[in-house]
């Protein structure tokens, strides 16, 4: 029989306005599940009841009085919720840190605003890493998140709690952000499809700095349609933003695209990576080589492409990374409190110098300057998303500092040039391994170009469905 969790957002969407679900009854079951499951799976620091069911009650009356159902917000109804990194007024905003745990937010953000303003019923935070800067989600604020699939195992990061949330069916889908891979490492090992949009396709405003060019918000979820649903509502910029993409053309959409063939594409592939001699898991590379044969299958163009990019990327990406962990505002009294990986990656970010910065920034950019055209030859580059299965809970943190970066570089070799480049990315749930484990594969597309990804990604979803594939504890 099925039941409210698994209907996607598309499905859910269409039962309100129908008046076939009300509001209130989707999001009562949803905290219900919360409140069952969360301790298992860590997806939720902070669970937001009461202003649901206000959201929910002032959503069903908006579909009572509707004269045309159809012309309500897009997410009228519906549970999403929102990374702790993020804003939401009057809910606590920890940061994945003990050092803000009382914090509480005075106003909502960009990207807060745009998922109210569609409808949706915040139905909580969930769990980031400790300011965002690790691919697992384990802090001192609330229980590890992991993966449904095996609760052994990390649901990675840093929207970790996002993609645990969403695959354990505790949300329909998610908001989520990515400054290294953090939309797509949790989608890999959770089994979801997510979206890391291009550069400037999503204002951080107001607080989020965004000199570096790194980071977007983004969605994950369990469908394309779902994920491109939510794209099209985050979209938008703020004046003040330095990055910003064109509008679609009037009447375009990102959901329109996940009904939309792509048509014949040429697509690169490659197994090569910046990150030294770290060697890509054999289930990884299964994974990557079943998308490559269904791609030739459904009729495109597949060949070995060279990657415009070596080791040397690695050192100045190191440089940003280290000087983004000194960004938030702690007090010299409060940095013992902060976890050794941050207190690490903090005293190394203290230690570079603005010539230092600025050369690893124009270093990158010449990289990219010369990378990009050489990738625009190709609708889509595929790679393995992350480079081993879904990691052990506490394997980062069973070593040193230094080690433990190495071991989240190793573990994740691919994601970040595409928040370098700022280029659209997605993970796509593909495979799973014969121990049920799921094994994402990347595909990147074109500046500016996430449209192509959406209606690739949403014919291999034909090809091969995922949406009702569930873990053991759904």
């Amino acid at each position: 029989m099925t039941q409210i969790h698994d209907l996607s957002v598309t499905e859910l969407a269409a039962a309100i306005r129908a008046r076939e679900l009300s509001p209130v009854t989707v999001t009562d079951h949803y905290l219900s599940r919360i409140d069952e499951k969360n301790a298992a799976v860590g997806a939720y620091y902070t669970v937001t009841p009461e202003l649901a069911r206000d959201q929910a009650l002032a959503a069903e009356k908006a579909v009572a009085d509707a004269a045309d159902p159809a012309l309500l917000p897009p997410l009228t109804g519906i549970p999403i919720p929102i990374k702790d990194l993020n804003m939401v007024a009057g809910v606590r905003q920890t940061f994945g840190s003990v050092v803000f745990e009382d914090n509480i937010a005075g106003q909502d953000d960009y990207v807060t605003s745009t998922i109210r303003a569609a409808g949706a019923v915040i139905i909580g935070k969930t769990a980031t890493p400790e300011f965002g800067l690790p691919c697992y989600t384990e802090t001192a604020v609330g229980p590890p998140a992991r993966t449904p699939w095996d609760l052994s195992r990390s649901a990675g990061g840093s929207s970790g709690g996002a993609g645990a949330a969403v695959a354990a069916g505790l949300a329909p889908a998610a908001h989520g952000n990515d400054g290294g891979g953090s939309i797509r490492i949790p989608s890999s090992v959770c089994g979801l499809f997510g979206i890391k949009p291009s550069r400037g396709r999503i204002s951080n405003a107001p607080l989020m700095p965004d000199l570096l060019g790194l980071t977007t918000e983004g969605p994950l979820a369990r469908s394309v349609a779902d994920a491109a649903l939510l794209l099209d509502v985050m979209t938008g910029n703020l004046p003040g933003d330095m990055y910003t993409q064109p509008a679609l053309p009037d009447g375009e959409s990102f959901a329109r695209y996940a009904g939309r063939e792509p048509g014949r594409l040429r697509i690169g592939r490659t197994l090569t990576h910046p990150v030294g001699d770290g060697a890509v898991h054999p289930d990884c590379v299964a994974a990557y080589e079943d998308a490559s044969s269904l791609l030739a299958e459904l009729g495109h163009e597949v060949e070995d492409v060279s990657m415009p990019f070596g080791a040397d990327v690695v050192p100045s990406f190191e440089t940003l990374w280290y000087s983004m962990a000194t960004l938030a505002p702690v007090a010299p009294a409060d940095e013992h409190r902060l976890l050794p990986l941050t207190r690490y990656l903090r005293e190394r970010g203290r230690a570079v110098t603005v010539p230092e910065l600025l050369y690893a920034q124009a270093f990158l950019q010449i990289i990219m300057r010369s990378a990009l055209p050489a990738l625009g030859c190709y609708d889509a580059i595929l790679t393995p998303t992350l480079a081993a299965p879904p990691a052990e809970v506490g394997y980062f943190d069973q070593v040193e500092p230094a080690e433990n970066f190495e071991r989240q570089k190793r573990f994740t070799p691919y994601a970040a040039l595409y928040n370098v480049s700022g280029q659209p990315a997605v993970n796509v749930p593909l495979y799973w391994t014969e121990g049920g484990l799921p094994i994402g594969v990347m595909l990147a597309g074109r500046m500016g170009d996430e449209g192509t990804l959406i209606s690739l990604s949403a014919q291999l979803e034909a090809a091969r469905p995922w949406k009702d594939r569930h873990p053991p504890l759904w």
